[in-house]
């Protein structure tokens, strides 16, 4: 599985429309449970939910967890 540059910031854009997203499919025969990445890391659930987070450190943040988590076979 290759999960490029252009995966990942998909899914940063899908985790910032549903933040409930828990079956994304981040690459082929893929998926990542956005929702759980995020939860599973303490320092990115605390920075999403500062409402003064500057938006760039919220996604830098998200981009972490989705680079953290493992996807599981669709």
């Amino acid at each position: 599985m290759t999960v490029t540059p252009r995966h990942v910031n998909s899914a940063i854009e899908a985790y910032f429309a549903d933040p409930t997203t828990s079956a994304y499919p981040i690459a082929s025969g893929y998926i990542l449970d956005l929702a759980a990445a995020v939860e599973e890391c303490p320092w990115v659930n605390e920075v999403v939910s500062d409402a003064e987070a500057d938006p760039d450190l919220k996604r830098g943040a998200v981009r972490t967890a989705i680079l953290l988590a493992r996807a599981q076979k669709a």
